[in-house]
């Protein structure tokens, strides 16, 4: 008779079914190719995207709020336009994602109540407050630059619906992070005042948009697999290195300055260099302490409430569709 752990060992043999999927899961992967919802997967990888897209989802819902909350307060006519389109593009962003989440079997509803139950992160950056007008511009240049540095890799995403996404997603980031660095640009040339606003907003955000790579290689096992999957293409250090050196000689076309007297370009490893960030803050702002996170959180909340009635309406109109279409 079978032992119970004989039992359990029996069953943790893999199928013949899982063990073709899997050896053309490798090959697919090995050959730098696509995996689509159809194909089989490693459960691992499954519920590696759904955690990645969905926060990448979340963050873009959430960083719709610093944004909006300055619509009725944009300087001219044409800048409340254009911050109106930007705000319209996240939530476009939000909608892909979630899209491409679906896609792995998760539905919407559920990533919904992870993100409105706290178990489900977004991007730290966006707990942080926007102070000024400024801040509209180094939410641009730098917050939206770091997400592009980070997500054009993304478009070569070993899962097809999310590379597919992130096409669309980092031309339109590209255009969020000029508007950024025009604002910058303007305030810059403009009064003192005016310039002193656009350097404060970069002291503030600097840091925080830094940490958007999240941790320092050797504390994210979770970015050494993604790597492995294809799913990501450079590590977190990597990619920061990248952005540091990318907007350290941006800045100097604005005629201002980093908040990092250590950024410098070491010669002999060929990687750029910046000064310690604060990760216990970091880590403090994911567990929920930051500056904003709570009131991000009442205001995503209360806006998915009033919301109901158009999802619930949706919901009937495409089941008066669908049995439409069965009665024809």
């Amino acid at each position: 008779m079978a032992t119970q752990t004989d039992a359990r060992e029996l069953h943790a043999v893999p199928s013949e079914e899982d063990q073709a999927g899997q050896a053309y899961f490798d090959r697919i992967i090995a050959e730098d190719s696509r995996i689509e919802p159809s194909d089989w997967m490693p459960e691992a990888y499954r519920k590696t995207l759904v955690r990645q897209i969905s926060q990448h989802a979340h963050s873009e819902i959430i960083g719709m709020q610093p944004e909006a909350n300055f619509i009725t307060r944009a300087p001219s006519l044409k800048r409340k336009a254009i911050l109106m389109a930007k705000v319209q593009d996240e939530a476009g962003h939000g909608l892909y994602l979630y899209s491409a989440a679906e896609t792995l079997g998760t539905p919407r509803e559920e990533l919904f109540d992870q993100l409105l139950t706290g178990r489900a992160k977004y991007s730290s950056i966006f707990n942080y407050p926007a102070l000024t007008w400024a801040d509209m511009g180094a939410i641009g240049w730098l917050v939206d630059g770091a997400a592009i540095v980070n997500q054009v890799p993304l478009c070569r995403a070993s899962y097809g619906p999310y590379g597919r996404a992130m096409v669309r997603i980092c031309k339109e980031e590209s255009f969020h992070q000029r508007q950024g660095f025009e604002i910058l640009l303007e305030l810059a040339n403009g009064t003192p005042a005016q310039k002193q606003m656009a350097q404060d907003a970069i002291n503030r955000f600097y840091a925080p948009a830094l940490m958007m790579f999240g941790p320092n290689d050797d504390a994210s096992p979770n970015s050494q697999q993604s790597m492995r999957w294809n799913i990501k293409r450079f590590s977190n250090d990597e990619l920061r290195q990248r952005f540091v050196g990318m907007i350290q000689e941006q800045v100097k076309v604005l005629g201002l300055t980093l908040p990092d007297d250590k950024i410098r370009f070491n010669e002999e490893t060929g990687q750029w260099e910046h000064g310690e960030l604060d990760w216990n803050e970091f880590y403090e702002v994911l567990k929920g302490r930051g500056p904003c996170n709570a009131q991000r959180m009442e205001r995503r909340r209360e806006a998915h409430e009033n919301g109901a009635w158009v999802r619930e309406a949706a919901s009937a109109y495409a089941a008066k569709q669908a049995q439409k279409a069965q009665v024809a």
